[in-house]
């Protein structure tokens, strides 16, 4: 009544790892996934540099560059030149941008507990919400 099977399963993957698949460690998608955040964060943060004169933004590129570098093995990261020329998008929405992606950078620096990253990622969520505040006071 029963025969055993004799074909190889083609399920036979799920029994060990896939030499031919590259898998990384939850450490390791959760750096690349900071380095992609705090990069984003570095972008909008050179955009806002490009419209307002600020030593605070200078800093805070500064650090997010390390910060990149550190999480991407040394890489430096890549940077728009400060060209000078605006973008259609108004400061407001900058800063709004910004504060979202400082965000998303702290909940994955608290994740893989990252005290440097989580420290860098509040500052600059506090920064931005301060830069917020008189804006949305003006508009009201």
């Amino acid at each position: 009544m029963y025969e055993p099977i004799r074909a190889k399963s083609v399920h036979s993957t799920v029994d060990g790892p896939n030499p031919d698949f590259p898998h990384r460690s939850r450490e390791e998608e959760l750096d690349i996934q900071l380095a992609g955040h705090l990069a984003a964060l570095l972008a909008v943060t050179d955009e806002l540099r490009a419209t307002e004169n600020s030593t605070d933004l200078d800093a805070a590129a500064e650090r997010l560059a390390e910060q990149v570098g550190r999480l991407r093995g040394g890489r430096t990261p890549v940077r728009a030149p400060m060209s000078g020329t605006r973008r259609e998008r108004g400061v407001a929405a900058l800063h709004r941008r910004a504060h979202a992606l400082a965000g998303r950078a702290l909940v994955v620096a608290a994740s893989r507990a990252d005290t440097a990253a989580a420290i860098l990622s509040a500052e600059r969520m506090d920064a931005h919400a301060a830069a917020l505040e008189p804006r949305e006071l003006a508009s009201r």
